[in-house]
């Protein structure tokens, strides 16, 4: 399993523009999980003061990797075959936290599921799930 400062490490590495971006912080790298935080930005607001859908879709899609990456180690070529969200609740104004755990890692495709919540609230915003296809190791 990979560590929160390699996971970290890497992501500076291979994908400078999340580092450049400066919203997005892995916090935790659990077996088989990690907890993420996408720090709010009024840029983020759409038409009737919620988060936009884009910005969790864009948090689960990176929860899930580094989910994939810290189970399977650093493997810049697994990528996104598929990604469900259901949209359970208008998120605050806030910073978004990102719980995230694999359901299953197989040879070729890793499953997972990532809850969405807004900071300081316990009822989640968004529900995800999402499949990774993995290169031949």
């Amino acid at each position: 399993m990979m560590t929160l400062a390699e996971v970290r490490a890497f992501l500076d590495r291979e994908f400078p523009q999340i580092a450049a971006n400066a919203r997005y912080t892995v916090e935790e790298v659990l077996p088989r999980g990690a907890r993420l935080r996408a720090a709010y930005h009024e840029s983020q607001i759409r038409p009737g003061g919620t988060i936009s859908g884009p910005t969790m879709m864009a948090l689960a899609d990176l929860s899930l990797y580094v989910t994939v990456l810290a189970a399977i180690g650093p493997v810049a070529l697994a990528v996104t075959t598929n990604l469900n969200i259901n949209f359970l609740r208008r998120p605050a104004p806030r910073d978004l936290i990102s719980e995230s755990r694999l359901l299953k890692l197989g040879n070729r495709l890793a499953v997972g599921e990532v809850t969405i919540f807004s900071e300081g609230e316990e009822e989640p915003v968004a529900h995800v799930t999402g499949t990774y296809s993995l290169p031949p190791r």
